[in-house]
């Protein structure tokens, strides 16, 4: 999860100063805030859904990465007791 935190890291200054503009500016400027209002709401919604999707994409890829692992574990698991035993036949043939 550190990857998602890297991708987003630095926009949370301008997004919050941003959003703290948008929910002050109607106390400000009472007529901005029919406008500003649903601009910042539409502003965090995206932002959700960029960091859902941010972290499906980054959870796919650990399993990606997970079945890698597994799969190399697998073969070098199995791969170690036939290398020994062939090499010993091997020997004893010569």
């Amino acid at each position: 999860m550190a990857l998602v935190g890297d991708v987003f890291k630095g926009w949370g200054p301008g997004i919050l100063i941003g959003v703290g503009a948008a929910v002050a500016a109607p106390a400000v400027l009472p007529a901005a805030g029919a406008i500003v209002r649903p601009l910042a709401k539409a502003l965090i919604v995206g932002c959700m859904a960029a960091a859902n999707a941010a972290s499906e994409v980054f959870a796919e890829a650990k399993e990606q990465v997970s079945d890698l692992v597994a799969e190399a574990k697998a073969e070098q698991a199995g791969k170690t007791p036939r290398s020994s035993g062939s090499s010993t036949s091997r020997s004893m043939h010569s």
